[in-house]
């Protein structure tokens, strides 16, 4: 992690549980919340990409094959998460996503499950198998990723937009709902992150030239642009923060 990032001392030692962990924004996350001192653990599908990403990072971090789509194995990997870390979670960052372009056409009813299940379903039972823990313990930080498209209007992924719309709606409830817990919920809201999945599918000069006319900032942002925005509102320094989207779009919307 960069020496111009912040370092936060409430994070050493505190368990970490991040979805989609093994590329992108997930990736940065897991490896800039080890450099904290936290405990990490990390699940994804891509066991090569996530067996390389751990040997990036000196300190030990757990990883665990899952697929989100399976919440019964969801609840297990949390579950032995916990009982590897005095029981309970302090922070779940709930990552993983899938935002493949599609038509308003194409979408059929089986399409639409498959969307929400890949980019909502499991947020929300993810935070439903941490909150025990976290409230025994006497509180913690659950971090939502949501998305810029819905403030844009973004075409070509309606499924997409919906989910990561609802993704907010969800953040606002479990907020309310797990509040006297001490248990704070946001979400963050990337702009265009320049993943190595970005760059392969999606960017091309034309995009580029709308993230010079769009946003307020020249610069390109990075993943760990959000890994930073999420060590701030996992640490005690953001102890007030909660039910709250926190933009990190460079101006854009």
């Amino acid at each position: 992690m960069s020496n111009n990032f912040a370092n936060y001392p409430s994070l050493k030692a505190k368990s970490v549980f991040i979805t989609g962990g093994a590329g992108g924004i997930g990736a940065s996350l897991v490896a800039n919340f080890a450099a904290q001192g936290a405990r990490v653990g990390f699940v994804d599908i891509d066991d090569k990409s996530a067996n390389e990403l751990r040997a990036t990072i000196d300190v030990d971090v757990h990883y665990a094959h899952c697929n989100l789509l399976d919440i019964d194995a969801l609840k297990q990997t949390i579950a032995d998460f916990e009982a590897c870390n005095d029981g309970h979670i302090d922070v779940l960052i709930n990552n993983a996503g899938n935002d493949a372009r599609h038509s308003v056409a194409e979408v059929d009813p089986a399409y639409w499950d498959d969307r929400m299940n890949q980019n909502l379903r499991h947020k929300f039972f993810a935070a439903q198998a941490v909150y025990k823990g976290m409230a025994r313990a006497g509180g913690g930080s659950i971090i939502n990723l949501g998305s810029t498209v819905v403030a844009m209007s973004a075409g070509n992924m309606p499924a997409y937009v919906t989910a990561k719309a609802a993704v907010y709606g969800m953040t606002r409830a479990l907020a309310r709902d797990f509040g006297q817990d001490r248990i704070r919920v946001n979400c963050i809201v990337p702009g265009w992150i320049m993943t190595e999945r970005q760059k392969e599918l999606w960017f091309s000069d034309t995009s580029a030239a709308e993230i010079s006319k769009n946003q307020c900032l020249p610069d390109t942002l990075h993943p760990e642009d959000i890994a930073c925005m999420a060590l701030f509102l996992a640490a005690d320094d953001s102890r007030h923060c909660t039910a709250q989207n926190f933009v990190v779009d460079g101006g854009w919307t």
